[in-house]
């Protein structure tokens, strides 16, 4: 006899796995955290593999550890993973003292961590939703009258555009000649009497 399988807490199409005892704080563990999630599995190892963060190396190993238990244990795609949730926790804390002044000690903390990894499987690329100009751009197409008003209305605007510039230039009237900038200007003579 032996005891009875616990219940699988994680979805069909996911799998995890944890590092312990990674000699980091957490706060510094999460930045290499946010990095990878949310990212394709293939994207976050390469991200890792070129990070300057030294524990990087071992969020990797972690990522690849998720990866292979999603591969042999559940027989999920391996292409089509995704870094769904990273995320880090307390382990912990080493106790050292560095003597102070006046024969006191201070208190160093040393902190370690662990990260858990939940790689998933996504159903297939999905078609991308069309923004908001495609769509005018559709529905005006569609209707087949968008694309010449477009046209008519630049026509107008350009026809405009060129009877201001020559009213403009009929109310300046004849160019003068102005003065230079750097020419003497005479100083006005002052009367004495």
């Amino acid at each position: 006899m032996g005891k009875p399988s616990r219940e699988r807490s994680l979805a069909e199409n996911a799998a995890k796995a944890v590092s312990r005892n990674l000699r980091i704080s957490p706060q510094k563990l999460n930045l290499v955290a946010a990095m990878i999630r949310g990212k394709k599995v293939d994207q976050a190892l390469a991200d890792l593999e070129f990070s300057r963060k030294r524990i990087a190396q071992d969020v990797r190993k972690c990522v690849m550890s998720a990866v292979a238990n999603a591969e042999n244990n559940h027989g999920l795609d391996v292409n089509e993973l995704v870094v769904s949730e990273a995320w880090v926790g307390k382990n912990l804390v080493m106790k050292r003292f560095a003597a102070r002044g006046r024969g006191r000690g201070s208190q160093i903390l040393k902190p370690f961590s662990e990260i858990t990894i939940i790689v998933r499987q996504t159903a297939e690329a999905k078609k991308p939703k069309p923004r908001a100009k495609d769509k005018a751009a559709e529905t005006a197409g569609a209707a087949g009258k968008g694309a010449p008003r477009a046209k008519e209305a630049k026509a107008a605007t350009d026809k405009r555009t060129a009877a201001d510039r020559q009213t403009a230039e009929d109310k300046k009237g004849p160019a003068t000649k102005k003065p230079a900038k750097n020419a003497k200007a005479k100083p006005a003579k002052k009367d004495t009497e």
